[in-house]
């Protein structure tokens, strides 16, 4: 007899990136040289000194179960961090340290949504988010953006989007998959729109701390009431250590770390114990060169790109991704990234991972990997459409 499963399992959206991924994997195993610019994760790993303070708690016997809502230094280190680099001072008791974004995300959707109620979210965004939505019981209203607007929803978009069954809006500045920030002054007024109508802002800060050409600023800076996801992931290259946080308004701080309890017992707590020298001035340091690198990477990409036909419509200004066109190449983006995975050995990822809106027509690069092999993977690109 085989059982039933649930229709979620059913619902939940397809994730290209990672089958990618695993084919470039495959790939590899055969002795194939593929460049990967597509799977999200920083070549550079975590700084020496995060791994030297979690060897140092587990030799001091430290891997035991924590408090639901993290250690409380490390909540006061994260806090601490939002007022010196973000411009948002905040209370630590409302940071919630979690297993990784995606546990941020998890928590965050399960106390907001209620069965049925829908989640506005723009086209493109990362696929994921729409999974956190539909696991809580809800489903996902996108918003079709453009390049005049970075590929971010605008305030006219909360007007015309939102119904009487609208719960919220999710939103991430700078983007996955564009790199594309949202204006301080135009954030202000999209969760305007939103509290007027009595719902809930979900900002996703995960590649704050990678801005090349403004000073971040964190969306607590213009609206306190929004609920901030961010990740140990991205700008500190823990992407293996799980760890991520949640800031929320207070009133949020203990129906979460209920859930929290249940669901998670704890965040993991050696990978906190190592988090706590991410903030350390030295590592910071580190940190930030490892920033101008990522700068250097997109500098390089963009025009590199143009110049082989990928239009970049909306430059990044953040995070390591590119949204570039293909339509002066072909009406298939899909097609297009699977032939240069098997003839040209460059992984990069089809629009459809994002939304319908711009499926065919947009192919996202991630630039986390050296230079030399960016150059190589533009070379190599460049020959084998060359040959079109």
């Amino acid at each position: 007899m085989t059982v039933a499963l649930a229709h979620r399992t059913h619902q939940m959206a397809t994730f290209h990136a990672m089958a990618i991924f695993k084919r470039t994997l495959a790939l590899r195993a055969q002795g194939r040289d593929v460049i990967s610019l597509g799977i999200g994760e920083p070549d550079f790993t975590a700084a020496p000194a995060v791994v030297a303070a979690m060897k140092q708690a587990a030799d001091r016997g430290l891997g035991t179960y924590g408090p639901a809502a993290g250690l409380p230094a490390l909540r006061q280190a994260i806090a601490d961090f939002y007022g010196g680099h973000f411009g948002a001072p905040i209370d630590a008791k409302r940071v919630i340290v979690t297993s990784g974004a995606s546990g941020a995300l998890q928590l965050a959707c399960l106390a907001l949504i209620n069965p049925g109620q829908s989640v506005l979210m723009p086209d493109p965004s990362y696929p994921a988010n729409s999974n956190f939505v539909m696991a809580a019981g809800g489903h996902t209203r996108l918003v079709t953006t453009s390049a005049q607007n970075q590929f971010q929803p605008t305030p006219e978009d909360i007007d015309a989007h939102w119904d009487a069954n609208t719960s919220g809006l999710l939103i991430a500045s700078p983007s996955n998959p564009t790199g594309t920030s949202i204006a301080p002054e135009t954030l202000k007024k999209i969760i305007d729109k939103v509290r007027q109508r009595g719902g809930f802002t979900i900002v996703d800060e995960i590649y704050l701390g990678l801005a090349y050409d403004q000073t971040p600023k964190s969306a607590l800076a213009v609206a306190d009431d929004v609920i901030i996801v961010n990740s140990f992931s991205k700008y500190f290259h823990m992407t293996g250590w799980r760890l991520g946080w949640l800031i929320v308004p207070a009133h949020m701080v203990d129906p979460i770390e209920k859930m929290a309890s249940s669901l998670a017992i704890c965040p993991p707590t050696l990978a906190q114990y190592g988090a706590l020298a991410c903030f350390e001035s030295n590592t910071l340091a580190l940190f930030e060169q490892r920033h101008e690198a990522f700068k250097a990477r997109r500098d390089f990409l963009v025009p590199a790109l143009e110049s082989i036909g990928l239009f970049v419509p909306a430059k990044p200004d953040g995070a390591f991704y590119v949204y570039a066109d293909t339509t002066k190449l072909t009406d298939n983006s899909q097609m297009l990234v699977d032939a240069l995975l098997e003839k040209a050995n460059v992984a990069l990822v089809p629009g459809i991972d994002f939304g319908p809106a711009h499926a065919a027509s947009k192919i996202r690069l991630a630039y986390t990997t050296g230079l030399d092999r960016l150059e190589q993977a533009v070379d190599r690109m460049d020959k084998f459409l060359r040959t079109q």
